[in-house]
Order: structure tokens, then sequence, then C-alpha cells
């Protein structure tokens, strides 16, 4: 029996499902290849392993809605969504509905091997206890206006209206917006996303 770790790719672009799964095989994955989510859930079977690597908007099921179907089954594979549509309330949908992680198109290989190696190591025991730990500790530096600002960020709110609420003006919510990335180390909008639901917010 292989001892390789199976990554699942779900993909309706054959291309892009060929050269992952190339990629993968170099780095001594097992890639299992499928054309939609609902080729994906016919071959679901209670011993399949591994994690998931899924594109957010195909025909038929969604990679969201993959994402919500497997968590109401139980089946606990982490789930990475592909997206060349980073919108945040987008991202918030996909943390909320359970996803490991969430990267925009188009991103280099070590962006993608992180994430599976990071999702791989995300169902090891104690982890969502430990990763909450550290999404604290990131956040633990912001001031309560900073704090403020995140929650409109995480509510898919734009920065007018996050202005508004909160009686500022939009140039100093990007100034703002601009401080939560460098304090809490977070080199995307998706990672922001994940520290914050990561710590309860």
């Amino acid at each position: 029996m292989s001892s390789k770790l199976v990554v699942h790719i779900i993909d309706d672009d054959a291309p892009l499902r060929d050269s992952l799964a190339f990629l993968l095989e170099m780095q001594d994955f097992a890639p299992r290849l499928y054309e939609s989510a609902d080729a994906f859930m016919a071959a679901l079977t209670p011993a399949i392993e591994g994690c998931i690597i899924t594109d957010v908007r195909m025909p038929g099921m969604t990679g969201v809605d993959l994402a919500r179907s497997l968590k109401a089954r139980g089946v606990s594979l982490p789930v990475i969504v592909m997206t060349g549509h980073g919108d945040v309330p987008l991202a918030v949908e996909a943390m909320k509905a359970g996803v490991a992680d969430f990267i925009e198109k188009p991103f280099s290989d070590d962006t993608i091997l992180g994430a599976i190696r990071g999702a791989l190591k995300s169902v090891q025991p104690d982890s969502a206890a430990t990763a909450r730990a550290e999404a604290l500790e990131r956040l633990a530096g912001l001031s309560p206006r900073e704090q403020d600002v995140l929650h409109g960020v995480i509510a898919g709110k734009a920065n007018k209206v996050i202005a508004h609420e909160l009686e500022i003006s939009p140039r100093t919510v990007e100034i703002y917006r601009a401080n939560l990335m460098t304090k809490t180390g977070a080199r995307n909008m998706p990672e922001l996303m994940r520290l914050a639901l990561a710590a309860g917010l």
C-alpha cells in the first residue's frame, strides 16, 4: 500500500488539473483528479483520506457548497479553495463553511504546496486550539480602532461603509487596513480572514 499523501484536485479546468497533478507527483503526493464537485461526491467513500483542492466557481456544485456538504456529512478532510475572484465576502463565506485555506489564482508552486502541507497539518490533534492561540497572539497588538476596522473587513464591508460607521474618513480606514496587515503579519486578505476566524471573531 502506498504511503503517499492523497490530494484530491477538483476543477473544471483540465490543463490546471493536469499541471497541479504533475507538480504534486514531483513532490511525492498522490493526486486524484475530478472535473467537478459532483464527480468527487459520487466517488466519496467512508475510507477517503488526504486533502482537497477545489476551484470555487464550477458548473454545478461550487467549492463552498462542497465544503458545506462535506461538513454536513461529517467528512473531516481539509479543503483548500482556489479562486480567480478574490473578493472578501467570498473568502469569509468559504472560511465559515469550514475551508482550511483560500488562495487566489494565479499562485506560485510554493503557495499551493504550503497550503497543502498546512491543511494536512490542520487535521492533527489539538491543531484548532493551537491555531486559535497563534491567531489571538497575532491579533493582540491591534488597537481598539484597528479591531473595529477588522470587524468591518470580516463582514465584507467597503471602506466607505466602515468609514461612515466609525465616523472617520475612507483614507483613515485604508491606513488602518494597512496597519492590520503589518501588525498581524498577514500576507494577503485571505490570510487575515483565516486569522480572524481562527481567533473566533
